[in-house]
């Protein structure tokens, strides 16, 4: 059975990509009330869509982030539960090939989340690496949608002529692609300004949903070169990339204390003025409420143009997932 009802995606949502890096690191579970107020707080203030993943969790915490989301969704009952939208993406992991292994993975999501998925998505695509692998799995993403085990279906990871290629797969059998995510900040354009990727999406009636619209934190002004950052491999990138993006934070820091916002909320609310939808993570009730501020409000045209200037003459970019297709 085919499910007709449009998928509704709100403006910006929650992306609990940062939920998942968190359990993968080192899970406690004192957080969970925490994560909790976390997703009151933002489906109360009308941010209902909620972005996940089958990989988020790993090991003996496999799925976790899933778990937890449909925990979290069942316990609500305040306003807008019923506008609740929850994304998931399936990982192309080695083992699965088939189209029965991606509609046996949404089916386990599904169990985690204690309901249907809204909109399934490819986490990525093998064409890199394993062009083959790639068609059983997209031919189990379709069925999904065909057998009506999901809202909608999208893509992650994808360049315009890889996006074009499945769009002519999939409108062959009747089934539309609702979204397509990628890493997008003023830190990392190069999906739109020179794969023009959301030139095609625009033409293909196709959401485009901006990854770490942050930067993995550097947007937000917390770190600098001389104080203290990240550990690990966060760290060592921060390292890297502070001393060429100067020009750009203080263009954001500038913006921000005109408007009376936070860098953070600029950075997001550029992405929303640049027509994505930003899925900034949070882990807690004030990077929520942070993110929240970047609602209601937009840049002015000066203001984008600014940063857009700003963010095209920085000397470093964020390092591009390797997964991206062109």
């Amino acid at each position: 059975m085919q499910i007709s009802q449009e998928l509704s995606l709100p403006s910006m949502g929650c992306g609990t990509w940062a939920w998942g890096n968190q359990l993968l690191w080192g899970y406690d579970q004192s957080m969970d009330e925490q994560l909790q107020a976390v997703f009151n707080l933002c489906v109360s203030n009308g941010v209902t869509l909620f972005d996940t993943g089958d990989s988020y969790g790993t090991g003996r915490l496999n799925g976790r982030s899933e778990l937890l989301l449909g925990q979290f969704t069942k316990d609500y009952q305040g306003v807008g539960k019923n506008n609740i939208c929850i994304a998931t993406k399936l990982a192309a992991y080695p083992w699965r090939w088939t189209r029965q292994s991606m509609i046996k993975a949404c089916k386990s999501s599904a169990k985690r989340l204690g309901r249907n998925v809204d909109l399934v998505q490819m986490h990525w695509s093998t064409a890199n690496y394993a062009p083959w692998q790639e068609l059983g799995l997209l031919d189990g993403l379709a069925d999904l949608y065909e057998e009506g085990l999901v809202k909608g279906v999208g893509l992650s990871n994808y360049g315009p002529k890889r996006l074009q290629h499945v769009h002519k797969k999939f409108a062959a059998r009747g089934v539309p692609i609702t979204t397509v995510q990628v890493q997008y900040s003023l830190l990392s354009t190069y999906p739109v300004t020179q794969l023009k990727l959301k030139d095609v999406c625009d033409q293909l009636g196709i959401k485009l949903i901006a990854y770490s619209p942050l930067a993995l934190g550097i947007l937000t002004g917390k770190y600098s070169e001389k104080g203290s950052l990240p550990k690990g491999i966060r760290g060592l990138l921060f390292r890297q990339l502070l001393p060429g993006v100067r020009s750009l934070l203080e263009c954001l820091r500038e913006i921000a204390e005109f408007r009376n916002k936070s860098m953070s909320q600029v950075a997001i609310n550029w992405c929303i003025c640049k027509g994505t939808i930003p899925i900034p993570g949070a882990k807690n009730v004030e990077q929520a409420q942070q993110n929240i501020g970047a609602l209601g409000w937009q840049l002015d045209s000066g203001e984008i143009t600014a940063l857009d200037q700003a963010a095209a003459s920085t000397d470093k970019k964020m390092v591009q997932n390797i997964f991206q297709t062109q």
